[in-house]
């Protein structure tokens, strides 16, 4: 990730376990001089009324259900309209993206067949998504899922899948929404699969050899992408935002 001239501030970091960490995107980001304000709301960590002394917020995955009845997950869904009314630079990833597709109003469901993505799976980058950055999707990327969602009323396709069509879309100019995992690394891979071997066992994951393959494989792409992306992202402030539909579930 380049230093620019907007790589200082704070960027709000949304994490939803005790262990977790930001992984690849939070080294990225501390690199490139920003500080980083982790909160943990399924703790009991507030999430603050306004994004004025944040250049970006980014909410990262969990084990839990966008679905789920849990009050926090609620607030916290209904609470994605700060950004989005703020205008700020906004990055849903799996959990977090199915909280903003559910934000604007959309469904997320299990495969109908049963089916997850547990693993490396190629996607198909459309015309719109070769467009975010300056590097092109990568042919494969890191998947950790039971549950999607169908692409929401008046966001951008940016990628497609097979099992999982909506993979990565753009609402409005600055909130993104990417059902896989750019973060991971390799110990993250490690974690996840001892922590929740149980998975690896669910149609249409992959075993875990494939998962170790993949990321000798295929990571270094995935890297320099995040890379770019992030610093494409967070260039997406106020001053080049357009309004955008401050949904509510």
């Amino acid at each position: 990730m380049p230093t620019t001239e907007r790589s200082s501030g704070r960027v709000l970091i949304i994490l939803h376990q005790q262990c977790s960490t930001p992984g690849r995107i939070g080294r990225l980001l501390r690199g490139a001089g920003f500080d980083l304000n982790i909160r943990r709301p399924a703790f009991g960590d507030p999430l603050p009324k306004t994004l004025a002394d944040h250049v970006g917020v980014i909410i990262f995955g969990g084990p839990m259900s966008a679905n789920d009845c849990d009050e926090w997950i609620r607030r916290e869904i209904d609470w994605i309209g700060v950004p989005l009314k703020e205008k700020k630079p906004f990055l849903g990833i799996c959990l977090g993206a199915q909280m903003l597709a559910r934000h604007l109003g959309h469904c997320v469901r299990p495969h109908p067949q049963g089916r997850v993505e547990v693993g490396y799976y190629p996607i198909d980058p459309t015309e719109h998504g070769h467009q975010v950055c300056d590097r092109r999707f990568p042919d494969r990327v890191y998947q950790w899922h039971r549950e999607g969602f169908d692409l929401p009323n008046g966001a951008v396709l940016l990628a497609k899948g097979r099992d999982f069509e909506a993979q990565a879309f753009r609402y409005g100019p600055a909130a993104f929404g990417l059902q896989f995992h750019p973060e991971v690394t390799l110990p993250m891979i490690c974690r996840w699969s001892a922590r929740s071997s149980e998975r690896l066992d669910c149609p249409g994951a992959r075993p875990l050899h494939r998962h170790l393959e993949g990321w000798f494989r295929h990571d270094r792409a995935i890297a320099r992408w995040s890379s770019a992306f992030l610093d494409s992202w967070l260039a997406r402030g106020p001053a080049e935002a357009q309004p955008a539909s401050d949904c509510r579930v």
